[in-house]
């Protein structure tokens, strides 16, 4: 070998090792700016406390991404588009995983993907902001990819054969790594990967982001209860026709505990309100407003069944909170962060309008967004609404908070308009009783004070120090959306106070959100604290009322999956076996069970389950599963025909 060749190979050598080493360093450096952007910031803690403890959930995502740079680069041959993608790969769901955290306090999950187009839609309303870990991301990985062209230079042409060879052995060994071990339960608890459906925002905190989401995979498929039969199904209906509970039994005050069944059908009027709780519960906690937020609200109290709801929410995810209301099912025993109405409800299914239809009723909703958002267009008729009215049908409807939406949120007043000339339509055209669905938009976040001109928002007289004049501001947005959503009340209740029919209105919010950045308002004031899965913030306010009866009811917390069986309770409605079991485990269970929280029936609040309330909890889901994906044996014993295939 001449001295050319040796010096040439001298210097090929450094090259060859660092080609050999650049995949395994670029997955690295990607995985840390994966962690940066998802988390926001990487301090000592984050390794410390979640990274090290937890070092074979990122050995995995480092491998996963090496992985995918090898296939990538055996594919097209092309070592700075392995490193580009590579980098999307783990930083663009890392960015996602972010908003959504900011958003509705869950992590970016399996499910979200369908839901691309209605996330857009929202983030790009609500004003989404780069972040500076973000760019300093993005500089990096631009740095990483030039690096990558100047490294690869002149890089040998590598044989098909070979490169098929190469393609192989690389894509082998991610399929083993996906299957093998992320799709695998047991191989991940051995590892120390435990599940946590309930705490997706620490599961993610724990594990990554790139381990959270591949390890959620493995809930895409719903498993049926181990001892589901036709004849367990029965079993428990058969006891709860032996239980044959009295009616208003679990509020002995209640106007079904006391009266006669109405001699008419009831008119019955759902009014889900975006983001509603009752803010003037902070005047406690040391925030003084310019005004009575709740006036209506607050004397409606003293006539009408009230308390609240426990939301299995925080931040999005309302269709979660009226899928639960309408049908008596629980979100918590499905895979944490799907959407059951784009994923489940894709045929008819038992509800509370599939059941009023079969006794008569006409049946609608009202929504003043788009029809395809969460696809209530396809969810709503499955569930037995036969006509419904959204944002495309509505004509002359007042329109605010356009500082974020472009074009401004429909009005809870146009909305409390849009429901009584809904309901006079029905009434036009038949005798029959209306169940009519109403979901608002106007409070939706995200909130600042120049949503509304200064003389039209309520003002923020005073609050406990350390809130930033942003969230000052952001407060007086919500607030002025709670004081607006009341008058919708009001204007609601004085309409059917005065029809010639038995009327039940029934009034709720559906989730806590973030005011301004965070959750300040709340651990400044006392309120709450700093975490999505704080039982405080999933308990919004409940207003049942009716124009024959004046009898008041303390609710206290129910369940959102409660809120229908507990309305026929108070009023003396037929009830299917379904509700009444619900109402039956309402009384001898829990008051809710929602995200592993539970709500006793005095008021406290356990992450455990007894050994009796896991029985109820088990039936629960035994019928759910069984109206959901099952058999459907309990629609036969409730009588009911959806007419489905």
């Amino acid at each position: 070998m001449n001295r050319f060749s040796m010096n040439r190979r001298q210097t090929e050598l450094p090259l060859l090792w660092a080609r050999g080493l650049f995949p395994a360093g670029a997955a690295l450096v990607v995985l840390v700016l994966t962690e940066w952007i998802a988390r926001g910031a990487l301090t000592a803690e984050t390794f410390t406390e979640y990274i090290l403890p937890h070092g074979s959930a990122y050995l995995l995502a480092w491998g996963f991404l090496l992985l995918c740079w090898q296939v990538t680069d055996a594919a097209t041959r092309l070592a700075p588009l392995a490193t580009f993608l590579t980098a999307c790969l783990g930083c663009v769901p890392a960015a996602v995983n972010y908003y959504t955290l900011q958003l509705r306090g869950e992590p970016f999950l399996p499910w979200d993907l369908s839901q691309v187009s209605e996330a857009a839609g929202v983030a790009a309303a609500a004003g989404i902001k780069i972040q500076p870990g973000m760019a300093w991301s993005m500089g990096i990985i631009a740095a990483l990819v030039g690096l990558t062209f100047w490294l690869y230079r002149g890089r040998a042409p590598l044989a098909l054969p070979h490169r098929l060879v190469e393609l192989a052995a690389a894509s082998a060994a991610l399929a083993a790594l996906v299957f093998g071990v992320y799709l695998q339960p047991t191989v991940t608890a051995w590892l120390g990967i435990y599940p946590d459906a309930w705490m997706q925002d620490r599961y993610y905190r724990w594990y990554g982001v790139i381990t959270g989401f591949m390890t959620n995979l493995t809930n895409l498929e719903i498993d049926k209860p181990e001892d589901y039969s036709e004849e367990a199904v029965n079993a428990v209906l058969d006891a709860v026709e032996k239980a044959d509970g009295a009616a208003g039994e679990n509020f002995p005050e209640s106007y079904g505990a006391t009266e006669s069944n109405p001699e008419e059908q009831p008119t019955i009027i759902y009014v889900m309100n975006e983001s509603y709780w009752d803010v003037s519960q902070l005047e406690d906690y040391g925030v003084v407003f310019d005004t009575d937020l709740s006036p209506n609200l607050h004397a409606l109290q003293q006539s009408a069944a009230s308390g609240k709801v426990y939301s299995p929410s925080f931040g999005g995810g309302t269709c979660d909170v009226e899928f639960e209301a309408l049908t008596g099912f629980s979100v918590s025993f499905l895979p944490s962060g799907c959407k059951p109405y784009q994923q489940h409800v894709t045929h008819p299914m038992f509800s509370l309008p599939a059941w009023l239809k079969a006794q008569g009723y006409q049946t609608a909703a009202v929504h003043c967004f788009y029809a395809k958002y969460w696809s209530r267009n396809t969810a709503y008729p499955n569930l037995g609404l036969d006509e419904f009215i959204s944002l495309e049908d509505m004509r002359g409807v007042e329109r605010v908070r356009d500082y974020y939406w472009s074009g401004g949120l429909v009005s809870d007043a146009s909305m409390a308009d849009q429901i009584i000339q809904e309901y006079e339509s029905l009434k036009a055209e038949s005798d029959a009783p209306v169940f009519l669905h109403a979901v608002t938009m106007q409070n939706h976040t995200n909130y600042n004070a120049a949503n509304y001109p200064d003389d039209e928002r309520v003002r923020v007289l005073s609050a406990p120090a350390g809130l930033k004049a942003s969230t000052i501001g952001a407060l007086e947005d919500f607030a002025t959306g709670v004081r607006d959503a009341d008058a919708m009340l009001g204007q609601l209740v004085e309409y059917f106070s005065g029809v010639d029919e038995p009327v039940i209105l029934v009034f709720w919010g559906d989730h806590y959100n973030p005011i301004d950045s965070g959750y300040d308002v709340y651990t400044a004031t006392g309120y709450a604290g700093d975490s999505a899965s704080d039982p405080a913030l999933h308990q919004t306010t409940l207003l049942m009322w009716s124009n024959y009866t004046d009898q008041p009811v303390d609710l206290g917390t129910i369940a959102a999956y409660e809120i229908s069986p507990v309305m026929m309770d108070l009023y003396g409605l037929e009830q299917p076996l379904f509700f009444q079991y619900l109402n039956l485990q309402l009384k001898e269970g829990y008051r809710s069970h929602t995200g592993g929280v539970t709500v006793n029936w005095d008021g406290t609040i356990t992450q455990e389950l007894t050994e009796d309330q896991a029985a109820w909890n088990r039936n629960h889901w035994l019928l759910q599963y069984d109206l959901m994906f099952g058999g459907e044996y309990a629609l036969d014993r409730m009588g009911l025909d959806l007419g489905g295939e």
